[in-house]
């Protein structure tokens, strides 16, 4: 039903008029002068009523009750809304005389039209002639036909516990204004009626579903709000290692972190101490390749004084210092046998001995790990032995290569990007399109290191504050110049400068030829020797420009 959202109306007056019973002389329910008898209402209510307490159904309850208002009030429409107050959205839940669209449209706010004004203020509204209401929303029904505009719209709030659940609406043409006024009062009967059912109705569909949807929505916020800040990426193969991550902060248990040179680990083991209950402690790093054997035990363990030649006093070692906090074992797969044996013991008792000494120490710590190896592999040739690789391996988390993660290598640009600007001082705004399509393309058998390097190199080669493809290395370089470069550098570069040009002016405008020769300053033929010269064809720029659109509609693409 629509709603009037702003002319005054006639508030009714609830139970104004006693309902007597159905064959006492005079009764209100049969007045001749009303013109209509209202007493075989009354076993429509008591089967509403019997509805009501044994089953409380509420779809049985609107079925008796739209048939009660159809057949024996002669409404021509007919609707009940629910009021969900979580989402501030009242709706139409069942109705007669409208279409499914436009029982769909009927949608309010508290205080928006007829209806929301009655749920806002728990009073039920009459409007006489809906013609002499000029602010009524004929949002559901359009009500085109003059007839229709003089129709009478009633609307009753449906109340429990002083609490507006919905609303019973009404329309027809009343030229009584007494039946009019008893009509109003027989609807807030009905609302009374089946204001018990709604309430349960509310409490078990909407409520719930409200409720559900609420802890959907903040479950997703939780596993999108962690992300580690020291780790650029968003990649379904990073999502998933963020997810292990915010699992395994939780405890202390041992962690070994797994993954080729230079794709993060040390981050990963920062970013689990840090959001770790221990984050308070110490996060002491040892790179197990840096030092040579013999020095190894020292700065692990630490040493008494005069232990060995040189030791002139005590020295902590590294478990000492982590005392509290979390010690991260680098290239833990380049530790020799024997040392593996002792870091074993610490891994199950939490207790050594510094070199030379013979006093136990204990220390409470977590232990997280890393390597580049296959330790499964080296245990099987007997370099890594079997028990310490069980103790590592509680709880692994591979890191992806910078090659599977797809747009991340844009991200982490970008951020290197932001990062050496503000180190070297130097003003770079981009990386050009050709650049980009560069760095996505290559393999990067370095990962994320080799990122950093070759950005920073970058950054010292660019001008005009973009970096070009051809301030890239050469192994990133385009097969396509290259095919078409000769030895000489000078020539070499020259190709890169006008394949990017010619790349940025056809996707500027979208491949169309025509536009992109006039950006450039070439005649089309020109432009068409050029395209042939490095195998570009219009079309691919086209197409990519109704991805980009399709992407767009959909809410896809990079943001």
């Amino acid at each position: 039903m629509e709603r009037d959202a702003s002319a005054p109306s006639t508030p009714a007056r609830h139970a104004s008029l006693p309902i007597t019973p159905a064959d006492k002389t005079g009764s209100r329910l049969c007045e001749l002068d009303l013109g209509e008898c209202r007493t075989d209402f009354v076993p429509l209510l008591y089967e509403m009523s019997r509805l009501a307490t044994e089953s409380g159904d509420l779809g049985n309850m609107l079925r008796v009750l739209l048939e009660l208002m159809q057949r024996h009030l002669k409404v021509v429409r007919a609707m009940v809304s629910l009021y969900e107050p979580d989402s501030g959205r009242i709706f139409i839940h069942d109705s007669f005389g409208l279409t499914e669209e436009e029982a769909a449209r009927g949608t309010y706010a508290p205080g928006e039209g007829v209806i929301g004004r009655v749920v806002e203020s728990g009073q039920a509204v009459v409007v006489p002639r809906i013609d002499e209401e000029p602010g009524f929303l004929h949002r559901a029904a359009r009500r085109d036909q003059p007839e229709e505009r003089r129709l009478s719209f009633l609307c009753v709030p449906i109340v429990r516990a002083s609490k507006v659940m919905g609303t019973i609406s009404a329309e027809r043409l009343y030229d009584n204004r007494r039946l009019l006024r008893l009509d109003t009062e027989i609807l807030a009967i009905l609302a009374a009626t089946t204001a018990q059912a709604v309430e349960l109705h509310l409490l078990e569909h909407v409520h719930k579903a409200a409720l559900e949807d609420e802890n959907r929505r903040l479950r997703r916020a939780l596993e999108a709000r962690f992300k580690p800040a020291n780790i650029i990426g968003n990649s379904k193969a990073m999502q998933a290692v963020y997810r292990l991550i915010e699992k395994v902060t939780r405890s202390k248990t041992t962690v070994l972190i797994l993954g080729e040179s230079g794709v993060g680990k040390e981050l990963v083991a920062s970013a689990i101490h840090y959001n770790s209950p221990n984050a308070a402690g110490p996060f002491v790093k040892f790179n197990c390749a840096a030092l040579p054997e013999s020095v190894i035990e020292s700065e692990l363990f630490g040493h008494e004084r005069g232990a060995f030649t040189g030791a002139m006093a005590r020295r902590q070692g590294r478990f000492e210092e982590a005392h509290g906090g979390t010690i991260f074992l680098d290239e833990v797969g380049e530790l020799s046998l024997p040392m593996q044996a002792k870091l074993l013991r610490v891994l199950q008792e939490k207790s050594f001995e510094r070199v030379g000494g013979n006093t136990t120490l204990r220390v409470d710590l977590r232990i997280l790990a890393a390597t580049n190896r296959d330790l499964g592999a080296m245990v099987a040739q007997g370099r890594f032995r079997e028990d310490l690789y069980y103790r590592l391996n509680v709880f692994p988390i591979t890191i992806p290569p910078l090659r599977e993660r797809g747009s991340d290598v844009i991200a982490l640009a970008d951020h290197f990007v932001a990062h050496f600007s503000s180190v070297m001082g130097t003003a770079v705004h981009r990386i050009s399109t050709p650049a980009l399509n560069m760095l996505t393309c290559y393999h990067w058998p370095g990962n994320v290191r080799e990122l950093e390097n070759v950005i920073e190199r970058a950054m010292l080669l660019a001008e005009n504050g973009v970096i070009h493809g051809y301030n890239l290395p050469p192994s990133l370089q385009s097969p396509l110049v290259a095919e078409t470069s000769t030895e000489g550098s000078l020539e070499m570069r020259l190709n890169a400068i006008e394949y990017e040009m010619v790349i940025e002016a056809l996707k500027a405008n979208q491949g169309n030829m025509t536009m992109a020769a006039e950006q450039l300053g070439l005649t089309r033929r020109t432009l068409g020797l050029r395209m042939s010269k490095y195998k570009l064809s219009y079309q691919d720029f086209r197409d990519s420009a109704k991805r980009r659109e399709a992407g767009a509609d959909t809410g896809g693409g990079r943001k």
